[in-house]
C-alpha cells in the first residue's frame, strides 16, 4: 500500500508540512532504514533487555555517553530520567512513586524554561512525585537564583533547549552544569529537537534526551543518554512509573536504525537542499503585495535557516493568522510554524518536505493573498477568536 492509498483507506487529508517537526502533524518523515527495521522485528520476539542493552550500546557510540536506553518519547525519558535521579536503583523505592517520602524530590528549573511544548513541562517533572523549584525569573535567571533554588531536597536539575524557552536573561548550558556538579546535583537535559548529539555530553551533563522521531526520522520514541548508573536508574522504572508509557520493539529498532542512518547521511547535502528551498521561497514570494520575507537562521543553533513571513494585514487584506488558516483549510493542507504568530509572522520550515512541495506552498501563499485583497473578506477574525475556536474544537474531538 502506497502513501496515498493509505490516507485515502482511512480519510485523511493530506497534508504540506512547512511548520517543522512538529508532534501534532506526526513529526517527521521516517528514513526508509526506521521504517524496514521496525516492520521487520514485528514478526519476531525478542528479549526486551537484550534488545535494550544492545540500543544503549548504539547510543553511547553515537553520543560519548556511557550508557543509554530507548523510552516511548522524550517527554516519557525526561519524566523517567528524573524519577531515576530520585530512587536510583533502589527497586522498592522505584515501586513507592509517586510517592516520594523519604527521597529527594525537588527539581530545578529555570523559570524561562518552564515551556509548553503540547504540554506543560513542569507536568513531566510532577507525574514522578517531584516538586518543581523555579530559579529566578522568565527573563531573568542568575547564578544566584541557581545557588539559592539547590537545596538538601534536590534531586537534579532539568535544562531545556527549545525554540519556546526564554531567549533572553537565562544561565547557559555550560555554567548551569558546573553550578549544579559542584553541588552534586545531576542535570538532565533536554535536547527532545536539536542536532547536537554530542555537545550537551561533553560538557558535563549527567543525562541527555533526545526525540528519535524529529530530526533522525525515527519512529515515535525518545533516546534517552548518559552516565551508567543514572541511565540504569531511569531503566529500571519500567518495574514503576515506566510501566505505564512503555515502548515497543518496532520502536527500538526503527531508533537504532535511525540513529545508524545519521551517521551515514550526507548532511552537507541536505543543507544544501533546503537552502535551496529557501533560497527559492525568497524569490517566488518578493514583491506580493503586504508580505515582508526574510531568511532566518534556527534560533537555538541547529543547521536550519526558514523563511519569516510577515503579513502586513493592511496592505495583504487579512491577518497572519488568517493567511495560516487558510493555507491550513486548503486542498492539500498547508501548515505553518505559527507559535509566534500573534506577532504578525510565521515561518516555512523546509526540512520535512516532499519534492515539488515547495512550489506549491509559494503559488498557495500568492493565491491567498490575491484572493483576500480582491474579495476584502480578510480582518475578520480576532487573534482571541482564533484562540477561542481552536480550544472548542479540541473539546468537540473526535467529532
Amino acid at each position: 500500500m502506497n502513501d496515498d492509498d493509505i490516507m485515502a483507506r482511512y480519510g485523511l487529508s493530506r497534508i504540506i508540512n512547512v511548520a517543522g517537526t512538529m508532534t501534532a502533524l506526526g513529526a517527521s518523515l521516517a528514513v526508509p532504514e526506521a521504517i524496514a527495521s521496525g516492520a521487520a522485528i514485528q514478526s519476531q520476539f525478542v528479549d526486551m533487555d537484550a534488545l535494550q542493552a544492545r540500543a544503549s550500546r548504539v547510543i553511547a557510540a553515537a553520543t560519548g555517553a556511557e550508557s543509554g536506553c530507548i523510552t516511548a518519547c522524550s517527554a516519557a525519558g525526561i519524566a523517567l530520567g528524573i524519577a531515576g535521579a530520585m530512587t536510583g536503583s533502589d527497586l522498592a523505592r522505584i515501586e513507592q512513586l509517586p510517592d516520594t517520602t523519604g527521597l529527594k524530590d525537588e527539581v530545578v528549573i529555570q523559570a524561562g524554561h518552564l515551556i509548553n511544548y503540547g504540554a506543560p513541562i513542569d507536568q513531566a517533572i510532577r507525574i514522578t512525585g517531584a516538586k518543581v523549584n523555579a530559579a529566578g525569573s522568565a527573563a531573568q535567571v542568575e547564578t544566584y537564583h541557581l545557588e539559592n533554588a539547590i537545596n538538601e531536597h534536590t534531586a537534579a536539575a532539568l535544562f531545556v533547549v527549545s525554540h519556546h524557552v526564554v531567549q533572553e536573561g537565562q544561565t547557559a548550558l555550560g555554567e548551569f552544569i558546573v553550578l549544579c556538579q559542584a553541588r552534586n546535583v545531576p542535570v538532565i537535559v533536554d535536547m527532545a529537537s536539536e542536532y547536537d548529539l554530542t555537545g550537551p555530553i561533553a560538557l558535563g551533563a549527567e543525562l541527555v534526551v533526545y526525540s528519535a522521531h524529529k530530526f533522525l526520522g525515527g519512529p515515535t520514541a525518545g533516546i534517552v543518554a548518559g552516565r551508567k548508573d543514572l541511565v540504569r536508574a531511569a531503566y529500571l522504572q519500567n518495574r514503576g512509573l515506566g510501566r505505564h508509557m512503555k515502548v515497543g520493539k518496532e520502536s527500538i529498532l526503527g531508533t537504532l536504525a535511525a540513529l545508524e542512518a545519521w551517521s551515514r547521511r550526507d548532511h552537507a547535502a541536505c543543507r544544501a537542499r533546503e537552502l535551496a528551498v529557501v533560497a527559492g521561497w525568497r524569490a517566488a514570494l518578493a514583491g506580493v503585495p503586504g508580505l515582508a520575507v526574510e531568511q532566518v537562521p534556527d534560533w537555538t543553533g541547529n543547521p536550519i535557516d526558514r523563511l519569516k513571513v510577515t503579513v502586513m494585514a493592511k496592505e495583504a487584506g487579512l491577518h497572519a493568522w488568517e493567511l495560516a488558516d487558510r493555507l491550513a483549510a486548503g486542498e492539500p493542507s498547508i501548515r505553518v510554524r505559527d507559535d509566534l504568530i500573534e506577532h504578525g509572522y510565521f515561518f516555512l520550515d523546509p526540512c520535512n518536505l516532499k519534492p515539488g512541495e515547495d512550489t506549491v506552498v509559494a503559488a498557495a501563499i500568492r493565491t491567498m493573498i490575491d484572493a483576500a485583497r480582491r474579495r476584502g473578506d480578510g480582518h475578520a477574525v480576532t487573534l482571541a477568536q482564533r484562540r477561542g475556536r481552536a480550544i472548542e474544537a479540541r473539546l468537540k474531538w473526535p467529532d
